[in-house]
């Protein structure tokens, strides 16, 4: 059997399903993207992509600053449910009983409840068309402490995330290799 050619379109999937909170402690938002990805080491940098019609999108604009929250399998109907709401018409924090957090470098507030935030400010904004892709520098993680493991390591299989494919929601697996396992030399041999 051979492979089928499709047109071309968005099939590069797994990809992370994120809630992105907005706006400050008082004024918030919670946008759900998929299309949200790390682009760079040093300095630690992410993208998000969002739809100009979208209520977060003026906000992120205008603080240049937003918040990914990672999602978990626990969070799925919350995630899904902040992608199809609008936070013009409905706080999200409070109709999906979600605690906000102070951040330590935005403005935006974190989500408790995530086992993963990332504080970003936005350094260059690209129209590509049906969405704007916003780039930002990672200030700083905060990490749940309930996934750190005695070494100090966090420990990323503890949290159940989730991913996005293809119009649906998909809990990640096992892990089943490491950086460099591949190559690396086997113990007790020269």
């Amino acid at each position: 059997m051979g492979k089928v050619m499709w047109k071309a379109g968005t099939f590069e999937y797994p990809i992370p399903a994120a809630m992105v909170s907005v706006g400050d402690m008082n004024n918030s938002n919670i946008i759900t993207v998929a299309w949200t990805g790390i682009i760079n080491t040093n300095p630690a940098m992410c993208y998000i992509s969002v739809r100009p019609n979208r209520y977060s999108y003026n906000i992120i604009k205008n603080t240049k600053e937003f918040v990914i929250n990672l999602t978990t399998e626990e969070l799925t109907y919350k995630t899904d449910w902040c992608g199809v709401k609008s936070g013009e018409k409905v706080d999200k924090f409070k109709e999906m009983n979600l605690t906000k957090e102070k951040a330590n470098f935005v403005k935006c507030p974190l989500i408790k409840e995530s086992p993963v935030s990332l504080e970003c400010k936005v350094k260059q904004e690209i129209d590509l068309g049906s969405h704007t892709m916003f780039m930002a520098e990672i200030l700083c993680i905060n990490a749940d402490e309930k996934y750190i493991d005695k070494n100090g390591a966090f420990d990323i299989s503890k949290c159940k995330l989730i991913a996005y494919a293809n119009g649906g929601y998909y809990a990640l697996g096992k892990k089943i290799g490491k950086f460099g396992y591949s190559v690396r030399k086997k113990k007790g041999r020269k």
